[in-house]
């Protein structure tokens, strides 16, 4: 990467960013395709989210459903969306991570990695 001078390639450098970012941006679209599962109430209410936390679907299974107590069922909502959210972080971190530390970690600044 250093040239003769013993001054990077600016060349390099950048090509190496650009596919950095693409790797990143199909990363991130992956991400929003993919969709994670949470459940709360063992499997009453489940919630589904894309890897990038967009809440898709909510499944309520009728035996939660009580009319007298719509708290606990709020709880499970609540509960079950939070799960799929954790769900969805794990495999943010599992899609992005790699490309992040190979930055350095660090990241590059003005990019969102």
């Amino acid at each position: 990467m250093i040239a003769g001078g013993g001054q990077p390639n600016m060349q390099q450098l950048l090509q190496q960013a650009q596919k950095m970012q693409q790797d990143l941006a199909n990363a991130q679209e992956e991400l929003a395709r993919t969709e994670v599962e949470g459940q709360a109430g063992g499997g009453l209410v489940r919630a589904t989210v894309t890897g990038a936390g967009e809440l898709r679907a909510l499944k309520i299974d009728p035996k939660a459903v009580d009319p007298e107590d719509t708290e606990t069922l709020a709880d499970l909502v609540v509960a079950a969306v939070q799960a799929a959210n954790e769900n969805a972080q794990t495999l943010q971190q599992q899609k992005l991570g790699p490309l992040a530390q190979g930055l350095g970690g660090g990241g590059i600044p003005g990019l969102p990695f």
